[in-house]
């Protein structure tokens, strides 16, 4: 089944903000509930052909995988391919854009994540053997919180500091809107600010060109 995300960032940046972020949620449902806790590592890509990606790592999903890979390269744009390490899993994750923004940071977007059954370091070399080059490396600490049926991430991000991402998956284009107000309307209950493109482009664009000072570090920088 094809999953589009709804997802709207605020930027927090230190601990005291993000502690406050959690007290408002519980305030708001005292039946928040942290879902899940891990650390990551994402490899971003760009170049390559997604072609011969679908290729490469035909033999690595079940065919129903395959199939949602294959309708997001027939009915998106501007793809974003990473792969990503979640704790001991592996994963690959593949986003395209579908309200006209980039699939890297736009708001509304098809999305394709599935594990796979080998190390980081072998299916990055799939990527690579597909024309696809390392874009940058990022690694976060992650918590994932439900309150009032929206998935809450709160991300330490090397580089940004702490990220709020709030999503909203559905499975019609059509209810791409409604999930944005929706969401926008949750974020004002809890005083969460977006944070607009423009800046986000700012901030992805200065740590791709300067990841390797940050990747695994605690360093954080301020673009306005």
């Amino acid at each position: 089944m094809v999953r589009y995300e709804v997802e709207i960032k605020s930027l927090l940046g230190d601990t005291e903000r993000a502690r406050a972020l959690q007290e408002k949620m519980r305030m708001l449902d005292p039946e928040t509930t942290l879902t899940s806790k891990n650390t990551q590592l994402n490899h971003y890509f760009e170049g390559g052909a997604v072609a011969v990606l679908l290729e490469n790592t035909r033999n690595l999903f079940l065919n129903d995988a395959q199939e949602r890979l294959v309708f997001m390269v027939e009915k998106g744009a501007d793809f974003s391919v990473r792969t990503r390490q979640k704790d001991a899993e592996v994963f690959l994750v593949v986003k395209a854009s579908v309200d006209g923004g980039t699939s890297s940071n736009t708001v509304s977007r098809l999305e394709f994540e599935e594990p796979v059954s080998c190390a980081l370091a072998e299916l990055d070399e799939l990527l690579l053997s597909a024309g696809f080059r390392y874009q940058a490396k990022w690694s976060r600490e992650r918590e994932e919180y439900l309150c009032k049926g929206f998935n809450v991430c709160l991300d330490r991000n090397a580089g940004y500091g702490y990220v709020a991402e709030f999503e909203k998956m559905v499975e019609d284009e059509s209810a791409l809107a409604g999930a944005r107000l929706e969401i926008e309307q949750f974020m004002e209950e809890v005083g969460a600010i977006e944070l607009p493109q423009e800046r986000l482009a700012r901030m992805f664009a200065h740590y791709n060109q300067n990841w390797a000072e940050y990747y695994g570090t605690e360093k954080i920088f301020v673009i306005t």
